[in-house]
């Protein structure tokens, strides 16, 4: 494969420490010193997202205690047959459990993205932001999962303990692919098989051609690993069927590049919410304009929005969440199936385009 064009190796500039920032939730374990010759990862214009740490923190104890919870009572949860069941021949289909986890049917192969199923999306159990919508599935319940793909490395997206449980499941561990850089975290733990694709790098894995693209965002699980892996989101074709999961990201003209190469997308799994304040959150998370505006640019049949609803990671509620969305396919003339927010544990077919 050839290498990525998107890495910038180098010694790094030695900040002080504030400069490093933490995780994106502002919550920070100190990993390894080695990261002053790391190589390090760039979004596709060359950008680092930098944030300083003090800006984080200041966002955090500005906020209100209930900042990122539903004011209305808790969130529809949905518990079905078809949530839990294996993937057919031709079939699309998107089961949500919650946050960016996604169990995708893809003509008989079954995948899971970013799964997450532990109470707190953060490095400890004792805090960090909390479940308020409860997993509708037990790990054990699902289906055996023949992939998982996996955007980047920050705890709410990379989550070990379910990545554990996933290793046990019956009939073996599942395939993990990942972006650059993460395979050694996943080997620290032994968590494995592990595929590694970088951006416009592709396999054909269980049958599936699995294609690395870029999204715009950055990577830490420490306070002195930022930039150390990569990012980004994973185009699924296979059969005839496809599907896009497009990571974390902010906007950027990735999109359209994505689009290009890959017309006819069926269904994309797009990030809508943790945008609030928007000056704080513009360059790692799009919001639903942005989003209905990804779905545009990638030519996608149907969207899912995703990356809401089930962590408090950021200022705005669910609900104005599920009223931006709307307002958004507004403004841009585009019926509710454009980008469509389905209940945590229910189950989106997409029939296939008659012939």
């Amino acid at each position: 494969m050839t290498p990525d064009p998107s890495v910038l190796t180098a010694a790094a500039t030695r900040h002080s420490w504030w400069r490093r920032g933490a995780l994106t939730l502002g919550i920070g374990s100190v990993a390894s010193l080695a990261w002053a010759a790391a190589t390090l990862y760039a979004n596709t214009d060359g950008s680092r997202i930098d944030k300083p740490l003090w800006d984080v923190l200041a966002w955090s104890v500005s906020r209100s205690s209930d900042a990122g919870l539903p004011r209305s009572g808790p969130l529809p949860v949905v518990r079905e047959a078809q949530g839990v069941a294996a993937a057919q021949p031709g079939e699309l289909s998107a089961t949500w459990l919650g946050h960016a986890s996604v169990l995708l049917r893809l003509d008989e192969v079954t995948l899971l993205t970013d799964p997450q199923f532990s109470p707190r999306a953060s490095p400890v159990s004792w805090a960090g932001p909390e479940r308020f919508t409860p997993l509708p599935y037990a790990p054990q319940a699902l289906p055996h999962i023949d992939i998982v793909l996996l955007s980047h490395n920050h705890y709410d997206h990379l989550d070990v303990p379910s990545l554990r449980q996933l290793m046990a499941q019956p009939g073996g561990a599942p395939l993990f692919v990942v972006p650059q850089g993460v395979q050694s975290l996943l080997k620290d733990e032994g968590i494995g098989p592990v595929q590694v694709l970088g951006w416009w790098q592709h396999a054909e894995l269980a049958g599936v051609e699995v294609t690395g693209v870029p999204a715009h965002h950055w990577s830490a699980r420490g306070m002195f690993d930022r930039h150390t892996t990569h990012w980004g989101g994973w185009v699924l074709r296979k059969g005839g069927r496809s599907a896009y999961y497009v990571g974390d990201t902010g906007y950027s003209a990735d999109f359209r590049a994505i689009g290009e190469r890959f017309p006819g997308l069926e269904l994309a799994l797009i990030p809508v919410g943790a945008y609030e304040p928007r000056e704080f959150m513009k360059d790692q998370h799009v919001n639903p304009t942005e989003a209905v505006q990804i779905h545009r640019d990638v030519g996608a049949r149907h969207s899912l929005g995703i990356h809401w609803g089930t962590f408090p990671l950021a200022d705005e509620s669910p609900e104005q969440t599920q009223e931006d969305v709307a307002q958004a396919l507004a403004a841009q003339q585009l019926p509710a199936e454009a980008l469509r927010l389905i209940a945590h544990g229910a189950t989106w077919r997409i029939d296939p385009v008659a012939r």
